[in-house]
């Protein structure tokens, strides 16, 4: 392909994300060709077989979408998914990600370096339930960057909790979501399968005593593990966790 013809190509690809050799090889600039570009100039290299235009700044939601084609199931997640959703204590000076998915992956360095990020593939619900459930695009944001509902996001949430996420500020942030949808977070607590999640749901809404504390406390019963559940986390805390 003529440096001309690259020129006009130019103008149909999009900005703010990276390119893939498999988009660009969909355009008609073999992989080959890419590689050459990227020597010249005419592209910037990321890692293997990802680019950039040059000049171009990759966007937060634009990276996140790219990586979703190649990450299965990725999704915005836990604390942060509640922070776009409205839900937060503190303005971070530097947003932190926390993405889930389906396997495990490493997340690249060139969108680590942009967006600091942690993911993980933490499987909290079994596989009757539908991986998208509980998934949705955010109302004004990027279709087809998929963000975590307030009632799944909770639930990873606790989950992190004794991990990477303390257990006051969990507390606080349940606290403060309100207008849950029951009939979404009954689905969601019968699939999942974690005893520390049903359990600490169940502890904090008892003793908060929010609208959704019977339906929890029936989750709690049948998940079962013993009257007091005990684990000291990552952090060092205790969660000491008993059936209400």
């Amino acid at each position: 392909m003529a440096t001309v013809s690259f020129k006009v190509l130019l103008a149909s690809l999009p900005r703010g994300e990276p390119l893939s050799t498999a988009a660009l090889h969909a355009r008609g600039l073999s992989a080959f060709r890419a590689s050459a570009l990227a020597r010249s100039g005419w592209l910037v290299h990321l890692a293997r077989g990802v680019y950039m235009l040059p000049g171009d700044t990759l966007t937060r939601d634009g990276s996140l979408a790219f990586l979703s084609q190649q990450m299965h199931g990725l999704h915005v997640g836990s604390k942060t998914a509640l922070a776009w959703r409205g839900v937060r204590q503190t303005i971070a000076f530097r947003e932190h990600l926390s993405l889930w998915g389906h396997a495990p992956r490493r997340l690249p360095e060139w969108f680590t370096q942009r967006f600091p990020a942690r993911y993980q593939a933490t499987q909290l619900f079994d596989d009757a339930l539908p991986k998208a459930f509980g998934l949705q695009p955010l109302p004004a944001g990027d279709p087809r960057v998929l963000v975590s509902v307030p009632e799944r996001a909770m639930l990873e949430l606790l989950s992190d909790v004794g991990k990477v996420q303390s257990l006051a500020e969990a507390r606080d942030l349940v606290e403060n979501l309100s207008g849950l949808r029951e009939s979404v977070l009954d689905e969601l607590l019968g699939h999942t399968t974690r005893i520390k999640v049903v359990r600490m749901a169940a502890t904090l809404a008892s003793g908060m005593k929010l609208p959704w504390a019977a339906l929890a406390s029936r989750h709690d019963e049948r998940i079962g593990g013993g009257a007091r559940w005990v684990a000291v986390g990552r952090t060092g805390e205790r969660l000491d966790l008993r059936r209400r």
